[in-house]
């Protein structure tokens, strides 16, 4: 039971004078009855999802195992033990360790150490759930290969949070793409790669880079994306536009371009059966010609340029030959 800690470990407690320790204090005692019962045993890396932004979106069993594990090892110390007094917990900077992105590899091979020591090692990124956009997956991958049990502790996550408010329609899931990169080229190429991807995309985005992201993005016209900013905090905002009207809607308020973001770009409409035939015979063979050798959006503009049809005719075609609709 990891109830059962070694005589020289106590849990740490919720910190007396806090502002929300007598808050979260019922909380623990909440965890404990509600998890003590379960078995959480020894020699484990736990990873724990915590919240986004809103303090109250923290689960009892994070709770419980974060006060009871022997080591945080966490993305950065001083954001964790932030967090640890908002909840009115303090722990020593010998039970913290810091396992980022810059020495993922090195660290895991000291949380292993202390897993063969028997130690109960729980990791938490700087919000959400670890290992998706932040550090946690080679860490994760270091410890199973060395034989101990990894045991994720589900919770707070961006990309669920804005799926479940997108009202995203359409068959075949969703893919995460996360951060594009902040090279220009390089995002646009990727862009476009997503611009025939018919399931919906989810992409994050910090504050400083969204309005180029913006941009780039304006070149899928009329495929709709919903925007979430500050997700759970008291300014948050989920809002669904075309994305050819993301730059202008960012360049409305300053307050648009503030915080963290999710988005999600909507599944793509099935197109119509009879899509195809709205070509001449030579225009639709000219566009399955480029289609083979180069991207969508530049076959689209060639074929309309060369046959004289509307760039939405030949854009919707395009659409219908590379997912096998016509």
């Amino acid at each position: 039971m990891l109830g059962d800690l070694p005589a020289d470990l106590p849990p740490a407690l919720p910190k007396a004078g806090s502002a929300l320790a007598s808050v979260y204090g019922k909380a623990f005692q909440a965890a404990r009855e509600a998890v003590g019962p379960q078995n959480h045993p020894a020699s484990t890396l736990y990873v724990v999802a915590t919240p986004i932004g809103n303090l109250a979106d923290i689960t009892l069993r994070a709770l419980y195992v974060i006060e009871r594990a022997n080591t945080l090892a966490c993305e950065d110390t001083r954001h964790t033990q932030q967090l640890l007094r908002a909840y009115g917990l303090d722990r020593n900077n010998s039970q913290l360790l810091a396992v980022h992105q810059h020495n993922e590899a090195e660290a895991a091979s000291q949380v292993i150490a202390r897993l063969a020591q028997g130690e109960r090692v729980a990791y938490v990124s700087d919000a959400g759930t670890p290992a998706i956009s932040d550090p946690g997956a080679r860490l994760v991958a270091a410890v199973a290969a060395a034989g101990f049990r990894v045991m994720p502790l589900p919770g707070a996550s961006s990309v669920t949070t804005l799926l479940s408010a997108a009202g995203v329609l359409g068959e075949g899931g969703f893919v995460f793409s996360g951060f594009l990169s902040s090279k220009a080229t390089e995002r646009q190429r990727a862009i476009e790669t997503l611009s025939g991807e018919h399931r919906a995309v989810v992409l994050l985005e910090a504050p400083h880079r969204i309005e180029a992201l913006a941009l780039a993005l304006a070149s899928l016209g009329h495929r709709r994306v919903t925007v979430g900013r500050e997700l759970t905090k008291q300014f948050e905002t989920v809002h669904t536009l075309e994305a050819q009207k993301l730059p202008a809607w960012f360049a409305e308020k300053s307050d648009h371009v503030r915080g963290e973001f999710a988005l999600v770009i909507h599944a793509l409409e099935k197109p119509k059966a009879d899509s195809a035939e709205t070509l001449d015979p030579s225009s639709l063979r000219t566009l399955k010609l480029l289609l083979t050798e180069l991207p969508l959006k530049t076959a689209v503009k060639l074929t309309s340029e060369i046959s004289g049809a509307s760039k939405n005719v030949v854009y919707d075609t395009a659409l219908s030959l590379k997912k096998g609709f016509d």
